[in-house]
């Protein structure tokens, strides 16, 4: 079976499709002959994203949707389901960014990244994880982070966020397999992509969010959303359980998996060298 083959006519669900790899990955799923349902909170971003996708010829449904909001993502599941008579693929994809040390940071700031970025994904998956099992060829994709893999001082509310989504994901592939359910699970761990992410990232006092984010898009934002989007689903394809997008990804997992908490020192050492 080819990659295309895993996607032609297939329902291939969206959050956070309004930019970056969300919007990537409409239009590559859009390519290889999905049927899409986006949604994101940005509704200008994501008319934009449903534009590209249908100039391509994809069939496409959009909605505004905050993840965060539980009720409305179990609603919305339902009504993609009712609207294309079969879900089989979530990318849970909508995330948010934060900047702060611990003690700098409010506990409404720390409470808004787990609403988005983990009972995001929680809900999500939750929503849809029964029309998934009912279509006979189900994919859960959630998207954490390299800060799913390795912490770094001042990200410890996203860092919390994301190795949180990737024990839920994780857990989730073994349940589906030992139970044997036509469920297919995959957590994506992305490394620097030059999206909008730290431009729109929130920052606790004293940050000076503008120098953060231009050292982000010229330091740290190696790679494209569109490299991260086929990245993403060729691992798919071949049903990985573990996508790591990026060189830099690959060699800090190695990093943190061969030095053990010692990485954590050097760690500290490279933030008072080069972060601002």
């Amino acid at each position: 079976m080819s990659n295309d083959a895993y996607f032609t006519g297939k329902v291939c669900v969206i959050t956070g499709a309004g930019s970056g790899i969300g919007r990537a990955l409409a239009e590559n799923l859009a390519r290889r002959g999905a049927k899409l349902a986006l949604s994101d909170i940005d509704t200008e971003g994501l008319a934009e994203t449903v534009r590209r996708c249908e100039a391509l010829g994809a069939q496409v449904r959009s909605d505004r949707l905050n993840v965060a909001e539980r009720e409305a993502v179990l609603f919305y599941a339902d009504e993609v389901k009712k609207h294309y008579g079969v879900v089989h693929q979530i990318y849970n994809n909508a995330g948010i960014a934060f900047h702060g040390e611990v003690i700098d940071s409010q506990f409404k700031d720390i409470e808004r990244i787990m609403d988005v970025d983990f009972w995001g994904v929680v809900n999500g998956t939750k929503a849809f994880l029964p029309h998934l099992v009912e279509s006979g060829a189900g994919h859960v994709i959630n998207v954490s982070s390299l800060f799913g893999l390795i912490a770094v001082p001042g990200q410890s509310a996203y860092n919390a966020a994301k190795f949180a989504v990737r024990g839920f994901t994780e857990s989730l592939r073994q349940e589906m397999m030992a139970r044997k359910q036509p469920v297919k699970v995959t957590c994506v761990h992305p490394g620097g992509i030059k999206t909008a992410v730290a431009r729109n990232a929130t920052y606790a006092e004293g940050i000076d969010a503008k120098q953060f984010a231009s050292f982000f898009d010229k330091q740290l934002a190696l790679h494209t959303p569109e490299m991260a989007a086929q990245t993403i689903t060729d691992g798919v394809a071949k049903g990985h359980g573990r996508v790591l997008i990026g060189w830099e990804a690959k060699a800090l997992d190695l990093f943190v998996r061969t030095t053990g908490s010692y990485y954590q020192r050097i760690a500290t050492l490279v933030n008072r060298r080069f972060l601002p």
